[in-house]
């Protein structure tokens, strides 16, 4: 019996040792705690749980969060919620219970502040792009050339009869052109007076546009006005054949697509001669405009990085003779123009995250004039090479420094019955600059540079401090203020006569306030720039007999506004934009302070694209207003003292799918025949009123004609030049 009440005991303690075990094994443990921003707000929603596990909370509207678990031993919670950074502490499962938790802000969220004054982006990829790449090719009035996009932009100034980038007040050599981050020292064909010139680069190839009015990079400098920054294709999406068959000429293109590499080539010929039989201008054509083209992009994937080289070629031709109130029997003008283009690039990762950008080009040009009796023949050979580093030290913190070298050989021989004489010059120049990023909060970010040059043809140094800042006003708003210095040595037709001068210089300040939201933008800039050491001369145009100096100096200021919307009527995108400047300046040959004839007081564009599905077409329209332009009238006392009437002109397109991949495309330039005019010629010699006579300098034609067929040949046969019309 006793035996029994013995082995009866043991089986009872073991009984209740097992079931103390087991209590102690399954026992739950409670997490909880609170979770706040920095200032002490409740974050509510924020996803918290144990890493690897399914035992996890929401936070409630006060921030607190709390839930059970059998896990334990040491875990690490994890704690979620967008526009923060995720938080991870590691502890005994035991000690996660009544934790505070302070999450930081994401600044690399999508609604974190942008530095964007003076910058306006033209890109698929961007937070805030006011245009796209393929509106390049849709805008009624751009004719397939990026410049002609860019004009309807605010900040840029209407000179028809030039055709290239005018801004804030600026010549237009004062805009400088980059392919890649690789300068282009030729970006234009040349031309003839009266006769706009366009860019030579096909805007198939870039996928990403960002041009700079004002304030720019400390990576970027030779630009008293502006930058323009144009990025070549990374990688393409499939192998395709581009045909384009149009009322000037012809155009090919083929994309080839391998694992780690592809290229892309286009090429184009232009003949004016078919459309001025049928559409006769002003001109007095002995030949028309001829043009052949050709581009190339290669690109080549490695493990860490992005090999791409991109060259260019083209020439042209063509002869006339201008109309004169001077010469009766005209002027005779002929150009013949080469130009070859290429640049090398390497971006990649090294390293602890350093990224590192290095590159070069090479730009021959030789340009052939005849005019009159008279040969000019100019050749350049121009060189830049670059190498840049970046690295985000944190998640606040970011560092960009770098250094490049320019170097431009220009040589000119000009002949005619009594004279041989040659100029030129060789120009060096080396830059270093330094530039950081610091994003105190999604709110609030700042943006600080440092540019030096050292100018070897004028031996001199000089120190270029940027900076901006933003601050995020609302969800969808912001304001941001920038301030730089900006230098740029003369150009080719000053130089080529005269080295014992100076850079010139400009100082920015820029206001803007930006709206981005739902498919809609709004942005407007204040601006005033400053210019110090522009160049003077004593006679009517720069030649070898001038007496050159630094002594110019001027202003432009302005308010450039800009609007886009294409969400608030169903098929429409529409976008408008208006410029107000004010600017005088003394320079060249300018014997008082005056508005120069390249600048005027207001522009205005409005750019629509309807697409209308029943009938598979986008019909576009564009506008353009631009205020007269200034000009001397010797018959009255004064210097540009007069204006001319306002330009207005209004495009209409049409682009019609007759298949997927085949797109017939129609656009008619000034369609009201607006009667623009571009300034006045006067006579160098009085008449028998004892005035001078003049002549209105007219367009060569006052409407284009544009029809063109486009057809793509693709992988997924779905894809056309107008894709995503």
């Amino acid at each position: 019996m006793n035996q029994n009440v013995q082995s009866t005991s043991r089986c009872f303690v073991l009984i209740i040792m097992l079931l103390v075990f087991s209590s102690e094994t399954f026992a739950q443990t409670t997490i909880s705690g609170t979770i706040t921003e920095k200032n002490g707000t409740p974050i509510s929603g924020a996803n918290v749980y144990l890493e690897g596990t399914y035992d996890g909370a929401t936070t409630t509207t006060s921030g607190d969060f709390t839930f059970e678990t059998f896990e334990t031993g040491v875990q690490t919670l994890v704690v979620s919620y967008i526009s923060f950074v995720p938080f991870r502490f590691t502890n005994e499962v035991s000690q996660l219970n009544g934790i505070k938790i302070q999450l930081k802000e994401d600044v690399n969220s999508l609604d974190t502040v942008v530095l964007s004054a003076g910058t306006l982006e033209a890109s698929d990829n961007s937070k805030v792009s006011v245009l796209k790449p393929l509106d390049v090719v849709t805008t009624a009035s751009a004719l397939g050339d990026f410049v002609g996009a860019l004009q309807t932009l605010p900040g840029t100034t209407t000179v028809a009869e030039d055709g290239r980038l005018f801004v804030r007040g600026g010549s237009a050599d004062e805009t400088q052109i980059f392919i890649d981050g690789i300068r282009v020292f030729t970006p234009y064909t040349p031309t003839a007076n009266n006769i706009p010139t366009r860019g030579r680069y096909s805007p198939f190839l870039f996928d990403g546009i960002t041009f700079s009015t004002g304030g720019y990079s400390a990576e970027y400098g030779q630009a008293l006005s502006s930058v323009l920054l144009l990025n070549t294709i990374d990688e393409p999406d499939q192998e395709k054949t581009e045909i384009s068959l149009m009322s000037v000429g012809a155009g090919v293109g083929n994309t080839q697509k391998w694992e780690q590499s592809s290229i892309s080539v286009n090429a184009s010929y232009i003949n004016l001669a078919p459309y001025v039989a049928l559409f006769p201008d002003r001109n007095d054509w002995q030949k028309p405009y001829e043009g052949f083209s050709g581009e190339t992009v290669f690109r080549r994937k490695f493990k860490n990085g992005l090999l791409k080289s991109y060259a260019a070629f083209d020439t042209s031709n063509f002869e006339l003779t201008q109309e004169s109130i001077n010469s009766p029997m005209g002027i005779d003008f002929s150009l013949k123009n080469s130009n070859f283009y290429t640049n090398t690039s390497y971006s990649g990762l090294l390293k602890n995250d350093w990224k590192i950008f290095v590159g070069g080009s090479y730009t021959n040009a030789a340009t052939n004039l005849d005019i009159q009796n008279d040969t000019i023949k100019d050749t350049e050979n121009s060189i830049h090479l670059k190498s840049t580093f970046k690295k985000r030290i944190n998640n606040h913190f970011k560092v960009h420094f770098g250094a490049e070298q320019f170097y431009s050989d220009f040589k000119e021989r000009f002949t005619n019955q009594d004279v041989l004489a040659n100029y030129g010059f060789d120009s060096s120049i080396t830059a270093a600059f330094l530039e950081s990023d610091y994003v105190f909060s999604r709110k609030f970010a700042v943006k600080g540079g440092l540019r030096t040059e050292y100018n070897g043809l004028f031996e001199t140094f000089t120190i270029a401090p940027r900076i901006s800042l933003a601050y995020k006003t609302g969800k969808q708003s912001q304001v941001s203020i920038a301030y730089g210095d900006f230098y740029q040595q003369p150009n080719s037709n000053v130089l080529k006569f005269e080295q014992d001068i100076s850079s010139r210089k400009t100082q920015h300040y820029i206001l803007n306030y930006q709206y981005v939201h739902n498919n809609r933008i709004f942005r407007a800039e204040a601006f005033r720039k400053q210019y110090h050491d522009l160049v003077r001369y004593d006679t009517e145009l720069a030649t070898f007999e001038s007496n050159f100096n630094n002594l110019g100096e001027g202003y432009a200021q302005g308010i450039d506004i800009f609007w886009r919307d294409n969400e608030s009527i169903k098929n429409v995108d529409y976008w408008i934009s208006y410029s107000l400047l004010d600017s005088e300046r003394q320079f060249e040959n300018f014997p008082i302070a005056a508005t120069p004839s390249f600048a005027n007081t207001h522009n205005l564009s409005v750019v629509g694209k309807f697409w209308i599905e029943d009938w598979k077409s986008q019909l576009g329209c564009s506008y353009q207003f631009a205020s007269g332009r200034t000009y001397t009238n010797p018959n009255t006392s004064g210097f540009l003292q007069n204006k001319t009437k306002s330009y207005n002109s209004l495009s209409l397109n049409w682009a019609y799918l007759l298949s997927q991949q085949q797109i017939l495309y129609v656009s008619v330039n000034n369609v009201l025949g607006f009667r623009n005019v571009n300034g006045y010629e006067y006579a160098s010699e009085v008449n028998n009123n004892g005035s001078f006579d003049r002549r209105a300098l007219r367009p060569a034609a006052d409407q284009f004609f544009f029809i063109g067929f486009f057809w793509t040949i693709s992988d997924d046969n779905t894809d056309n030049q107008l894709d995503n019309l």
